[in-house]
């Protein structure tokens, strides 16, 4: 009886160190934060913002304006402001609605804009060792340590207009942002 119990036990406590035992984590966040120049092209675009996070579906009209002293995007979900964020180069500014799920940062909105939009040299001069990014024709791809770990498709360019499908593998989430037809605006 008692060899039974020490199996058990030892069973049990297996099935605790399995039960504990995940994935490990994923790396920060890049923090990119290029220059609202580096775009290279004043632009104003109305978009369609959709993220998709395991079953969850959340959706985003934006604004978003970029010349080369600033940043501005303005983010409503059913008719209501719920983020705005301005970047000058230095610093973020931004806020958001208590109703945005928390996942949602101003910062994370910034670089996933910042990777899909700006040119793929001005992001490789600011990733950290270890990282590359690689564009061909309308498909560009995030590598960590060769590893792809997001690969955004375009439907048309310049990046800013027509659909583009961001898949980031790192933290399991799709980002699609469709520009409304005709309404990109560049300088």
């Amino acid at each position: 009886m008692h060899a039974r119990l020490n199996q058990l036990a030892l069973c049990l406590a297996g099935a605790a160190l399995a039960a504990c035992a995940t994935a490990p984590p994923a790396p920060p966040r890049l923090g990119l934060q290029l220059a609202p120049a580096a775009l290279g092209a004043a632009i104003s675009v109305q978009q369609h913002l959709r993220v998709e996070r395991g079953a969850r579906i959340d959706e985003l009209d934006a604004a978003l304006e970029v010349d080369a002293s600033h940043l501005e995007l303005v983010g409503l979900a059913f008719g209501q402001r719920v983020l705005t964020l301005h970047y000058d180069g230095r610093e973020m500014r931004s806020w958001r609605h208590p109703m945005l799920p928390a996942q949602v940062s101003a910062a994370d909105v910034l670089e996933d804009m910042q990777l899909t939009l700006w040119p793929a040299p001005a992001i490789a001069a600011a990733l950290p060792p270890a990282w590359r990014i690689e564009d061909q024709g309308l498909r560009r791809t995030l590598y960590l340590n060769g590893t792809p770990v997001t690969v955004i498709d375009y439907s048309v360019m310049p990046r800013w207009s027509g659909t583009a499908r961001l898949e980031n593998m790192l933290y399991h989430y799709r980002l699609t942002i469709q520009t409304a037809p005709g309404d990109a605006t560049v300088e």
